[in-house]
This record gives structure tokens, C-alpha cells and sequence, in this order.
């Protein structure tokens, strides 16, 4: 773990705490944790981490179609997550706001 994933973890949280339950459903809020848990102590290529940011990735499309968040929002929140992780994740895979 570094000094970069572990500043990004604390966004992520700190985002979950600011939105509350009004913004994100209990599971949809469980999900991000998971997935921020994760990638936070995962290795370099490590299947987790893909699997942690696959479902990162579909909640924020889901909450854009939706048009319950910004993609500016979700996509801001989905590289909070993905920032938790090793670095290694092909860019051509990550969410695009």
C-alpha cells in the first residue's frame, strides 16, 4: 500500500459519508466500500482488483442512466476507487465520465 492509495481510500470514504443514504442505497454504499477494500490492499494483478473496479464502473453507469448522479459525480467517485488499487489496470478499462 502506498501514500497515494491510502489518500485515495480516504476520499472515497469521505465521499461515502458526505452523500449519506439519500444519495446512495445501503448496497449500492456497501459496494464501493467493498470495492475501495479491495483495491486498497490488493496486489499488482490481482483478479480482485479487476472484479472491484468491474463493479465500481457498472454502479456509476447505472447511477448516470439513471440520472440520479452527474458523470462528473460518479466518474469523480469511480477514480477515488480505482485509485485505490495497485495501478495496474489497463486505462482503456476504466470508467470515463
Amino acid at each position: 500500500m502506498t501514500s497515494e492509495r491510502s489518500l485515495a481510500y480516504g476520499r472515497v470514504i469521505k465521499t461515502l459519508e458526505d452523500l449519506g443514504p439519500s444519495k446512495l442505497h445501503d448496497l449500492e454504499r456497501i459496494q464501493v466500500r467493498n470495492a475501495a477494500d479491495t483495491l486498497l490492499f490488493a496486489p499488482p494483478q490481482d483478479p480482485a482488483a479487476f472484479d472491484a473496479v468491474t463493479v465500481v464502473e457498472n454502479l456509476a453507469r447505472d447511477l448516470i442512466e439513471s440520472g440520479r448522479w452527474t458523470a462528473e459525480t460518479a466518474g469523480r467517485l469511480a477514480d477515488d476507487v480505482v485509485a485505490c488499487g495497485p495501478g495496474l489496470i489497463d486505462d482503456d478499462l476504466l470508467f470515463a465520465a
